[in-house]
């Protein structure tokens, strides 16, 4: 269960990671009105948010729980009606840190400030997992596991080409390429 805002956020920011596949830089710049969750999407509008070769992406949610989309939910609604930020606010703000009681620096809550880069997203994954006890596994590495859910829910040419447009690819070979492996027991 998350209490904090700072654990709400990075809850949630594990949450929208698995749920658009989106990279790290993209996470770190999106805005609150880049995120429609009655379409259940993401807009990545190039202009604004850093995407791959400024590409301009919009993102359907992957179908990985409703549990998931939920934490999304819970996180945006808190941010509007709670925190009441506007829609140029970030998805995800930057951390703020004060000097506290025993004179150090202590993170206290979040700033309405995007991150400068997406170092700070790959910290709160590698302590997430660690909290867990399981390996690291980086943001990036959420796409090579919606590709494998791809390849398996998928059951049309035109759905996987669908499900590849959804992570930005102009091209499913692009996405077979990167992402799409078949474990030697499989392929056997």
């Amino acid at each position: 269960m998350s209490n904090t805002v700072l654990e709400k956020r990075n809850r949630c920011l594990i949450a929208f990671t698995l749920l658009t596949g989106a990279r790290d830089s993209a996470i770190a710049s999106i805005k609150i009105k880049h995120i429609d969750l009655v379409a259940k999407s993401a807009f990545q509008d190039a202009r604004e948010v850093k995407t791959k070769f400024s590409k301009t992406i919009t993102t359907y949610f992957f179908p990985v729980g409703d549990e998931i989309y939920s934490i999304l939910n819970d996180w945006v609604q808190y941010l509007r009606n709670e925190l009441l930020w506007g829609n140029d606010d970030p998805l995800f703000p930057k951390t703020e840190v004060k000097l506290g009681k025993n004179r150090t620096f202590e993170a206290t809550g979040i700033k309405k400030e995007h991150w400068s880069d997406a170092t700070p997203i790959r910290k709160i994954f590698k302590k997430a997992f660690e909290s867990a006890d399981l390996p690291y596994f980086n943001p990036h590495s959420f796409r090579k596991t919606l590709v494998g859910l791809g390849e398996a829910v998928c059951q049309t040419p035109e759905e996987f080409k669908a499900w590849s447009q959804n992570m930005g690819h102009d091209g499913v070979l692009t996405t077979l390429y990167s992402y799409g492996t078949v474990q030697p027991k499989r392929q056997a």
